[in-house]
Order: structure tokens, then C-alpha cells, then sequence
């Protein structure tokens, strides 16, 4: 009699795990579109961020372009000043990125071990269209926590470039001899650089986000089609 209890117990609590693993997947799956805006909204002032940075390097190229043609040395000693400040800007502004994207990476990293843990259970389950789906999910996630590991690497290599030039500008301010201002404006065109390639960075991880928000919108669709 304890057998045959033990054994109506058991089977009756099947549906209701079977019940409860697609409502926690859809649970989940609502937490990563929140994520997913939250980034949306982090990109776009990353954006209009780095417009403004790029904007302000042109400018003080111009400047400095104008300040030496007109041989002035007190406003070239004003331009060392703000290089040196919106260098230690970017800087502070690229610490914060390091930590940010460090995050993203490490959080599409445990998707991809979701969504491998979802491909099994299918499996097990005896669930061929559920897994398809997710193998689909899976290669979505991978991809995605490839280009987050990228972005958070350039990050890192960006921040190292934007010391190293800090450094060699701080060991020319000051210095107005021909072959100084020759080096500081070399320096410039290369933080222009660095500031328009950051801009373009930024606009292609929006595309991905903008993706991958698709991506995880067609996900908590099709888990609340198949249901149990």
C-alpha cells in the first residue's frame, strides 16, 4: 500500500515539474529582455557620449592647428592643459566601460550555459521540436558572448592605449620646439582616431543589442507557444 502511494505521489508531481520548467524558462527569459533594455538605454548614452569626445578632439586639433600657425605659446600651454584633461576624462570614462562590458560578457557567458542546460532537459524529455528551438538559442547565445568577450577585451586594450598616450603627452607639455608640437599633434590625430573608432564601436554594439533584444523577444515566444 506504501509502494502504490509512494508511487501515485510521484507521478502526479510529474506534470507539475513539467508545468514549472517552462513557466521558470519564460521567467527568465524576461529578465534577459529587461537586460537587454537596460543595455539598449546604456548604448545610447555610451553614443552620445563618445560624439561629444570626438567632437571635442577635433576640436582641440583645430586648435592646436591654429594656437602654432599663429605662434602663440600661451595658447598652446591652454591646449596642453585641456588635452591632458580630456585625456584623464576618457580615461575615467573608459574605467567605467572596463567594469560594464566586463559584466555584460560574464552575464552572456551564464546564458550560453542556460540555454545549454535547456538543450538537455529537451532531450532528456523526449522534446526533438523544443530542442531544435534551443540548439537555434544556443548558437544565438555563443555568438553573442563571443562578440560581448570581444568588446570587453577591446575595452581593455583601448584603456591601456589611452594611458600610454597620457603618459607621452604629459612628458611633451610644455615643450613648444618644433620637433615637441610635431609629436603632441601626432598624439592628437591618433586620439581622433581612437575617438572615432570608439564611435563606431559603439554603433555596432547597439546593432547587436538591438539583435540580440530580438533574438531573446522571439525566444519568450516560442517557449510560451510549446508550453509544458
Amino acid at each position: 500500500m506504501k509502494i502504490k502511494s509512494l508511487v501515485f505521489a510521484v507521478s502526479s508531481l510529474i506534470p507539475a515539474l513539467a508545468l514549472a520548467q517552462p513557466r521558470g524558462e519564460i521567467r527568465q527569459d524576461k529578465r534577459e529582455l529587461r537586460q537587454d533594455r537596460r543595455e539598449l538605454r546604456q548604448d545610447q548614452r555610451q553614443i552620445a557620449d563618445d560624439r561629444r569626445d570626438a567632437q571635442r578632439f577635433a576640436q582641440l586639433l583645430a586648435a592646436f592647428d591654429q594656437a602654432r600657425a599663429s605662434g602663440q605659446p600661451a595658447a598652446m600651454a591652454s591646449i596642453d592643459q585641456r588635452v591632458q584633461a580630456a585625456i584623464a576624462g576618457e580615461i575615467n570614462e573608459s574605467n567605467r566601460e572596463v567594469v560594464q562590458k566586463g559584466a555584460e560578457a560574464a552575464r552572456s557567458q551564464n546564458e550560453v550555459g542556460r540555454s545549454r542546460r535547456e538543450v538537455g532537459r529537451d532531450v532528456e524529455r523526449g522534446q526533438p521540436v523544443r530542442a531544435a528551438d534551443d540548439r537555434r538559442d544556443l548558437r544565438d547565445d555563443r555568438r553573442d558572448a563571443r562578440d560581448d568577450r570581444r568588446d570587453a577585451q577591446r575595452e581593455v586594450i583601448d584603456n591601456n592605449r589611452l594611458r600610454a598616450l597620457q603618459s607621452q603627452y604629459a612628458a611633451l607639455a610644455g615643450r613648444f620646439d618644433p620637433p615637441s608640437l610635431d609629436r603632441k599633434r601626432a598624439l592628437l590625430v591618433t586620439l581622433n582616431g581612437l575617438a572615432a573608432a570608439e564611435l563606431a564601436g559603439d554603433r555596432r554594439e547597439n546593432r547587436e543589442d538591438r539583435r540580440e533584444l530580438r533574438e531573446d523577444r522571439r525566444e519568450i515566444r516560442e517557449d510560451r507557444r510549446q508550453g509544458p
